[in-house]
Formats: C-alpha cells, structure tokens, sequence
C-alpha cells in the first residue's frame, strides 16, 4: 500500500514539475522556432486569431482614447475614428502572423517599414542574426497564466502572455507599448 501511495505522489509531483516547466519549454520552442524561420512550428505555440483580436482591440482602444470625446461626438470624428480604427487593423494584420510575432519576438521594430523613417539597408550589408525574447523577464500570474517581457529596440517593454490549456501553454497575447508605436 505504501508504494502504491508513493507511487502516486511521484506521479503527482512529476506531472506538476511538468505544468510548472511547461511555459519556460514553450518560450524555448518559440525561440528556436524564430531563429530557425519555422513558421510552421511556431504556429504551434502563437494562437495567431486570438493575438490578432486582442491588438486590433488595443489599437482601436487607444485611438479613440487619443482622439478625446470632442472628435467622438461629432458625425466627422466618428467618420475619421472609423477610417483610423480600419487603417490600424490592416497593419494588425501585419503583425499578428508569423513573421510579425517573429519581428516583435526578437525586438525588433515592427511599424518601421509603415512609417517610411528606415533607411534602406546595403544588399552587402552583414546581417547579425538576431535573438529572439533576448533578456527575457518570467512571471507567472496564476497557475494557468504566464507572462513574458521582452525590451524591444527602443527599450520598451512588450508583454507576451502565455496561457494553459489543459497540459500545452500558448502565446494568447501580446501587449505592445502603444503611445511608443502609434503618433
């Protein structure tokens, strides 16, 4: 009978060491699979949908606190707000796939090619190769949330946001520094 409960409290104990690891071997996959280019594998750990959903919300949350309720009360405002909130969704789209979560994961900056301020680079020109989530920062909010903040190139903190489903965690967020990305 002892081993049997001991048996189960190894089990137990093994099965939540598992739970616990499981973001940190999550954010490995990730970084692997940015430097690799698979977009393939890093799919499965980004649930893309859910990512794009949550910036089109932050993006059309912050221009219409920007605006003030001056331009949202007037029939022109709401007409610029609309045509505001459809121009930030097209470059959420941008972002919110693999080769935009990629970008934001190595800290890059993601807006720099809309903005039309970078240089154009030599073709020559050596590339370092980038390191994705480079000085990364854990946290676990709760035993089924995970945040992890990563600086991009200006120094800014963005915040990846795993959650859990049943044993596999999943980027489900992604909160970027708006009033650094948007004028």
């Amino acid at each position: 009978m002892k081993k049997w409960i001991a048996l189960f409290v190894l089990v137990l104990a093994l099965l939540l060491g598992y739970v616990a690891a499981g973001p940190f071997l999550t954010v490995h996959a990730i970084r692997t699979a940015v430097k690799e280019g698979n977009t393939g594998e890093l799919s499965k750990h980004v649930d893309f949908a859910v990512i794009r959903l949550s910036l089109k919300a932050q993006v059309e949350d912050y221009i219409v606190r920007r605006a003030g309720p001056q331009v949202q009360s007037s029939l022109f405002g709401a007409l610029g707000l609309s045509v505001a909130s459809g121009l930030a969704g097209t470059a959420v789209d941008a972002i919110a796939t693999p080769m935009g979560i990629g970008a934001v994961l190595e800290g890059r900056k993601v807006f720099k090619r809309f903005d039309g301020s970078a240089a154009r680079r030599d073709a020559y020109e050596p590339v370092a190769p980038a390191e994705p989530l480079k000085d990364l920062q854990y946290r676990f909010e709760s035993p089924s949330r995970f945040t992890a903040t990563v600086n991009n190139a200006d120094g800014d903190p963005v915040v990846f946001v795993l959650t859990r489903d049943g044993l596999s965690w999943q980027v489900t967020d992604v909160r970027l520094p708006m009033d650094k990305l948007l004028p």
